[in-house]
């Protein structure tokens, strides 16, 4: 019975993309979910965790390890603010920077894939409808 809910399918779709970003990911060093956060640095270098929590909308522990195995990596790194030194803001490396062009390339490429069945119209439609859907 739940085999035939849109539930049951739409889970079916994401988490098969999500395998298939996660491998796109693999040779970039990242572990899918990393580029959401890298991606709140790239448009604003310099955020505290509080604001990364709030931001991507995930639990303190998940940005935590998040951070810790960027910063491992030498994607990321954590600095006092010089105007509060008891708040921590969290910078990107050079290396960090430089992953934002091939991550964007694989989300983008992976929008083509996943849309490629779709004519114009369908693709249009598709995109309408996956954002209304309430979150």
């Amino acid at each position: 019975m739940l085999e035939e809910t849109l539930t049951y399918a739409l889970i079916k779709v994401i988490k098969a993309h999500r395998n298939h970003l996660a491998a796109a990911l693999v040779p970039l060093g990242l572990h899918v979910g990393q580029e959401l956060l890298l991606n709140q640095l790239w448009r604003e270098d310099g955020l505290t965790q509080g604001e990364l929590i709030a931001r991507l909308g995930v639990e303190p522990p998940t940005v935590t390890k998040t951070l810790q195995r960027l910063e491992r990596a030498g994607i990321v790194y954590r600095a006092p603010d010089p105007d509060r030194p008891r708040v921590g803001r969290v910078y990107l490396t050079d290396a960090g920077k430089a992953l934002r062009e091939p991550v964007e390339e694989i989300w983008s490429r992976t929008d083509e894939e996943l849309l490629r069945a779709f004519n114009p119209e369908e693709r249009d439609l598709f995109a309408r409808l996956v954002r209304a859907i309430p979150r």
